[in-house]
């Protein structure tokens, strides 16, 4: 509260040091005149958002920001254990069954399977549960998800060999993947379990690197929880010069969001140029045909997109849109989670820049697609964008969109819960 209580008058006295009226702020930062003053007087309490939009209009380089703290995030109990076929579930959603199901009775059978055929099996069985990861509910993936990983250290021990390193290697990128899904599935506990998991499979295998981008995968559960400070300092290991270019880019990519949500424009810059330099380098050496590519496989420019989402969070929406126009339009029809996930931030950065016909006909379509895929992150940006178009009640397209908006969020809510409630195998 010691805090906020300094917020009106330093909000104040910059504005006024800027030579700017409440009229003129009020039109740069998209709020009323009256919201602005009651902020002022101590009347309302600003939100996070308001606070970075007025230190980008009035050149405060984070300051404002640091007088906010972040919003509460709702933390979901942990979700109980759930024990199910790894082919069973995969039917249990309703879509094609992936191709190899490795459920722990086939252990003998594939001891006796080639070492290459095997991996070659087993990598392009990740690639199914990817491609699955991308159109179905992440709490409907998880439980196949889960059946498979576990399985697969058996398979390693099994195998022997040169195929045992491979396959043990190939089971950590199977783990890291279950603490994404975890994530977006809403159990946080879960997720970072199955991360240090995934650095434990990795180690056996004689992959010392995962164990570096585990830091950006926890990087990212700060980002979300609205931990700026956290976000910076937990990547920070994750760029050592020893680290292959791309968990160096991926790290330096999540510092430069810590820094965005802090409000510190040049500190985020400058970590995104390194981003950019180390994940251009990483697409010139190539790597292991073998291996699944770590982190997201769906942008074409990892490092652009990521620009636009940080210039929204430092109070630049007109700069965010610029790119995240360019960018969403690149994202494959395939990528389901990728394309609304983005296509939400997209629709939130014109919103939040004035432009909100705009941002209602962007969200309107991918409103549905979210509700199907239940996404706690992408549900982080509907609940940003539900608050900015409060803010505009008389807007025909904005009071169109709120139902539309608080379906998307329940169901979201709902398909974490059942998954919370469901009874043990």
């Amino acid at each position: 509260m010691e805090t906020l209580s300094g917020f009106g008058p330093e909000l104040r006295r910059r504005r006024l040091t800027a030579g700017m009226t409440l009229e003129g702020l009020a039109a740069r930062v998209h709020y009323s005149k009256g919201q602005l003053s009651k902020v002022e007087t101590g009347v309302q309490r600003p939100t996070v958002e308001l606070a970075r939009l007025c230190d980008a209009a009035l050149g405060a380089d984070g300051a404002l920001t640091g007088l906010v703290p972040a919003d509460p995030v709702a933390v979901l109990p942990s979700r109980r254990r759930m024990m199910a076929a790894g082919a069973v579930s995969a039917l249990a959603l309703g879509v094609a069954t992936p191709a190899v199901a490795l459920g722990p009775g086939a252990v003998e059978e594939a001891a006796g399977t080639a070492g290459g055929l095997l991996v070659d099996g087993v990598r392009a069985l990740f690639d199914q549960f990817r491609r699955l990861g991308q159109t179905a509910p992440a709490a409907s993936v998880l439980p196949a998800l889960e059946a498979q990983t576990r399985t697969l250290p058996s398979l390693a021990k099994t195998a022997g060999g040169r195929a045992a390193r491979e396959l043990y290697v190939l089971a950590s990128r199977y783990a890291e993947y279950t603490g994404w899904m975890a994530q977006e599935s809403g159990d946080e506990r879960a997720a970072l379990a199955w991360t240090d998991h995934a650095v434990q499979l990795a180690t056996v295998g004689g992959d010392h690197d995962l164990a570096a981008y585990a830091l950006v995968r926890r990087g990212l559960l700060t980002f979300y929880a609205g931990d700026a400070r956290s976000t910076v300092e937990v990547v920070q290991g994750a760029q050592s010069g020893r680290l292959p270019a791309r968990i160096r880019g991926l790290a330096a990519q999540r510092e430069a969001q810590g820094h965005a949500l802090n409000g510190n424009r040049d500190a985020c810059l400058r970590a995104m140029d390194r981003a950019r330099l180390l994940l251009d380098r990483a697409v010139s050496d190539g790597s292991p045909g073998e291996l699944p590519v770590i982190g997201t496989v769906h942008l074409s420019d990892p490092a652009a997109m990521t620009t636009g989402w940080c210039l929204l969070d430092l109070g630049l929406p007109r700069h965010a849109t610029e790119i995240l126009d360019r960018e969403v339009g690149r994202i494959p029809a395939h990528a389901t989670r990728t394309r609304v996930r983005y296509g939400i931030r997209r629709a939130l950065a014109h919103a939040v820049g004035g432009e909100v016909d705009h941002a209602c006909a962007l969200a309107e379509p991918l409103l549905r697609e979210s509700q199907t895929l239940a996404s706690s992150t992408i549900r982080t940006d509907l609940r940003r964008l539900s608050r900015v178009l409060a803010r505009h009640p008389r807007n025909p397209n904005a009071r169109t969109l709120a139902p539309l908006l608080a379906a998307a969020m329940h169901e979201t809510v709902r398909s974490t819960s059942v998954r919370e409630e469901a009874p043990r195998g």
